[in-house]
């Protein structure tokens, strides 16, 4: 198992999606399936992190009088 905090959102996501496919199988014994439950609350906070971040970064392009581009301003409501 590697280490949350280094992975990308893209492969947080796929080894939540493991997790929650294994669990979902059912055929898991009891204390792998803690450790898988804790391993996906861990992949699923990442995700929300790495995700808020993302929006924190978005940006929208603001138009001159014109209609043209003229720069950008931080989304509204993030």
């Amino acid at each position: 198992m590697s280490d949350i905090n280094a992975l990308s959102f893209e492969e947080a996501m796929k080894a939540l999606e493991e997790v929650v496919g294994k669990l979902e199988h059912g055929d898991v014994p009891l204390d792998e399936s803690i450790k898988l439950y804790e391993r996906g609350a861990k992949l699923k906070e990442h995700c929300a992190k790495l995700l808020k971040e993302a929006e924190a970064r978005v940006e929208k392009i603001t138009l001159n009088a014109d209609g043209a581009p003229q720069g950008t301003a931080p989304a509204e409501g993030l």
